[in-house]
């Protein structure tokens, strides 16, 4: 196997390439018989998978999501930043940008009216369509909730978990990064943007207090990840509209963020030593759940509670840690200098029910930003509640110098990166999920959100290396064998 440093340099230029094949893949078609359909992506689309699959075993994630989406231009923002994309990551933003606006248009009346749809639906597939109610009901803010469209810009006519309220605040914060970072010259592009974003941040602030599917589409309720991505978004977006002048609106997503965070920190499970997943979870349903490390890198607060630097998200991430450790067979005897393959929460039964790219590089991540953010001035906690956190990076019986304390951090993350590559094949190719047994690529295969988070984690590793002194410590943090 060849050196950690080698492989990120290798792997990141694979998946930003993988993922721009995603993005815009006019040259790629998908055909559903069953539902009569030949669906051809435009541009500005982003195909959760560009793999066209029947769920023969693939699932067919051939869809434009809204969470996706979002997730995938944040990274593509990185990559062009950190040299892993070139000039071709701005024109797909441009694209990404009309697409998503042209998709405000939809109704699903027009729909309806056109009647023909149902007609070229096998008799067999037909108990997989949308009540005609549902459908008429789509238009306007409606179709910011409905979860994924067609990559052509069309209306997904068949039933999925819905509403979902984390696409819109997502895509709000990816494209204010981007306008932040790489601000548009042309003109009609940023008024584009800026019709986004105000519509984002409307949906936003409408849906912050109502339930809605979690991020994996299988329980509806207050859910953890949405909430802290919809009070980052309105936040963010809080500051972008006093800049605009509009101080009222500004006033209402600040109280609007300030009351979600209060309902976040309720979210603290004293007695488990983690942050619950949902506000209604109880012990055994999913109250220990990655989307809640997953939501603090999304979210990106600099600090604070939920943010990589508190001491309750710490202690949650480790709880993952000790879960996957017992739960996956791969994780056992595993050599020394890798961390624990990660997957979603316990007696997860989706394909091979195991381990996830993205959530695994999510746990590396974590430990990157943490040994930036101690690089740059703050301090690692020292409290009961992250001590089995503090003992893992090899810090646990006193408070630690901020430099070595992000030195630990920073290899704590190389033990996750590497179990990423041990299962990663020679290829590079990343599918969704690798098995909890045997190791082996299950699920969607190239999915963008495993690129996606490949090239986030990676860009945090280097700037954490930016900013981390050169002397590191040669004691490997506990926890890594």
């Amino acid at each position: 196997m060849i050196g950690l440093d080698e492989w990120i340099a290798a792997e990141t230029r694979f998946a930003a390439d993988a993922m721009l094949g995603a993005i815009s893949a006019t040259h790629l078609a998908i055909e559903r018989p069953g539902f009569g359909q030949r669906v051809i992506p435009r541009p500005g689309s982003v195909l959760a998978s560009p793999v066209p699959a029947h769920y023969d075993p693939e699932p067919d994630y051939f869809f434009h999501w809204f969470r996706d989406s979002a997730i995938v231009m944040d990274a593509l923002r990185v990559a062009l930043a950190e040299g892993y994309a070139g000039s071709s990551a701005g024109v797909r933003f441009g694209e990404f940008v009309q697409f998503s606006l042209a998709l405000r248009s939809l109704d699903g009346r027009e729909l309806l009216r056109r009647g023909d749809f149902r007609a070229r639906v096998q008799p067999a597939f037909l108990q997989y369509l949308r009540p005609d109610a549902e459908i008429a009901a789509l238009s306007g803010e409606a179709v910011l909730a409905d979860v994924r469209v067609n990559a052509d810009g069309t209306l997904d006519f068949t039933r999925w978990s819905r509403p979902q309220a984390d696409g819109p605040a997502l895509r709000s914060l990816a494209l204010l990064r981007w306008s932040q970072q790489f601000p548009p010259a042309d003109a009609g592009l940023m008024r584009a943007l800026r019709q986004l974003v105000s519509g984002d941040l409307a949906f936003t602030l409408s849906y912050a207090q109502k339930p809605c599917f979690d991020i994996w589409e299988e329980q509806s309720g207050y859910h953890y990840y949405t909430q802290l991505v919809q009070a980052q978004a309105l936040t963010r977006g809080a500051a972008w509209l006093d800049e605009s002048g509009e101080h009222a609106r500004a006033r209402a997503c600040r109280l609007a963020a300030d009351a979600i965070i209060l309902r976040l920190d309720a979210l603290w499970d004293e007695a488990a030593g983690f942050y619950r997943s949902r506000a209604d979870t109880v012990a055994g349903e999913k109250a220990l759940d990655v989307a809640v490390v997953i939501a603090l890198l999304h979210a990106g607060r600099a600090s604070g509670n939920h943010s990589v630097l508190d001491p309750r998200a710490q202690a949650t991430l480790t709880a993952l840690e000790e879960l996957f450790e017992r739960e996956y067979p791969i994780n056992r005897n595993r050599p020394p200098g890798q961390a624990a393959a990660m997957g979603r929460y316990a007696n997860d039964h989706y394909y091979s029910g195991g381990a996830y790219f993205f959530a695994t590089l999510a746990a590396a991540e974590f430990h990157f930003r943490l040994a930036q953010a101690l690089r740059g001035g703050a301090r690692l906690a020292v409290t009961e509640e992250n001590s089995r956190f503090r003992e893992r990076l090899g810090i646990a019986k006193q408070p630690a110098e901020s430099c070595l304390a992000a030195a630990r951090a920073l290899q704590r993350g190389d033990a996750f990166m590497r179990t990423v590559q041990a299962f990663t094949p020679a290829g590079g190719e990343l599918s969704e999920q690798f098995d909890r047994t045997t190791g082996a690529e299950s699920s969607a295969r190239h999915l963008a959100w495993s690129y996606a988070a490949l090239i986030t984690a990676a860009a945090s590793r280097a700037q954490a290396q930016r900013s981390t002194p050169a002397s590191v410590p040669a004691t490997p943090p506990a926890g890594t064998a």
